[in-house]
């Protein structure tokens, strides 16, 4: 089977030059090995995001991960980066001939320059209809600056004044979009929450417990 994965990823790594020469130095491609989370990125083509080969993948790729098998293709969304840039993508998941789930082709184009002309032409026309703004991801070749930057999100309120119910809120949050499943991430959230190993996993397991019983 794994012979069978790295064939799929050789067969594909043509594809991510390809793809990238067609749209030209606004589109981006990386073609993900999900086995190993910290250093998925195996073949990329472009630079839209900065990604490199041997660097982690995105917040979006932890939530496919995170979803396993279950992890469907994710098609012409829209996020923005820290530094504001939009960028419209398309994540494709790949399967291997039992149908589990192992990796991903992903596009990226830098759309700004689209946006900010779209905009003018809706100024101009009187059109005073704001569009919806899109969410913040972080993309990064590092997983440890990817996990802090979803740990961000989450510091309006600090440790010490979430209740037992928002504790365990907050560890199903990271879970669900794939924060445990990067090896030592466990660690990483307990010191920057500034609690023990032990509590983390304590936390992390209460909040699958109650997850599985429908969050009653």
């Amino acid at each position: 089977m794994e012979a069978e994965r790295n064939a799929i990823l050789a067969a594909l790594t043509p594809v991510v030059d390809g793809i990238a020469a067609t749209f030209g130095p606004v589109c981006e491609v990386v073609l993900h090995d999900y086995r190993n989370p910290e250093k998925s990125a195996v073949a990329v083509a472009g630079s839209v995001t900065g990604r490199s080969v041997g660097g982690a993948m995105s917040e979006i790729g932890m939530r496919m991960l995170a979803r396993g098998d279950e992890a469907a293709d994710e098609l012409n969304y829209v996020t923005r980066t820290p530094t504001g840039q939009l960028v419209k993508s398309s994540t494709m998941v790949l399967r291997d001939s039992t149908g589990a789930v192992f990796g991903a082709l992903c596009v990226n184009v830098d759309v700004t320059a689209a946006n900010q002309v779209h905009a003018l032409l809706g100024a101009l026309a009187g059109s005073g209809t704001a569009a919806a703004e899109p969410p913040v991801t972080t993309f990064g070749d590092d997983i440890d600056s990817v996990v802090d930057a979803m740990l961000d999100e989450h510091r309006h309120r600090s440790w010490a004044a979430l209740d037992r119910a928002g504790r365990l809120d907050l560890f199903r949050s990271l879970d669900e979009r794939g924060v445990f499943a990067v090896r030592r991430a466990i660690e990483q959230v307990a010191g920057r929450l500034g609690i023990s190993r032990a509590s983390a996993y304590s936390y992390l397991s209460q909040s699958r417990t109650k997850s599985a019983g429908g969050h009653s």
